[in-house]
């Protein structure tokens, strides 16, 4: 995709600080880190969102993720990670290149990945009858 601005990075017509790369996957440093080490890992075959990707390159995508995850631990002595993907603008996502977000946690870091929505706890029968139905 010529506007996509991953397209971009993968093929090298705009900078990024690499930090690992195979023959279908690349990731790099988020230009707008939630946190020292925020990484992004997208395959270099453009897919819009987890709903276009392949089956294949996703395995792609989630070895790379562990593989990358250890490596923040170990590099950056990180306590944890967030793995983290949005699908389509309702759920905040900004670039139409399947990614992967790599957040490196530390204790006290300040950041809260799990709001509290209010979901009723009542309602998880009704939920899961409606997933099961469309698998």
């Amino acid at each position: 995709m010529s506007e996509c601005i991953f397209c971009k990075i993968i093929n090298r017509e705009i900078p990024a600080n690499i930090v690992y790369e195979n023959d279908r996957v690349l990731a790099f440093l988020d230009i707008n880190p939630i946190n020292r080490g925020h990484t992004l890992i997208v395959p270099k075959k453009h897919y819009g969102n987890v709903y276009d990707i392949t089956e294949d390159y996703l395995k792609d995508v989630a070895v790379a993720a562990k593989k990358i995850s250890s490596a923040i631990k170990r590099g950056l002595r990180a306590e944890g990670v967030n793995i983290l993907h949005a699908s389509g603008g309702a759920a905040q996502q900004s670039v139409f290149h399947f990614h992967l977000h790599l957040v490196p946690r530390f204790r006290d870091d300040g950041l809260n990945t799990w709001p509290r929505s209010g979901y009723k706890e009542e309602d998880l029968e009704v939920v899961a009858r409606e997933i099961r139905s469309a698998i």
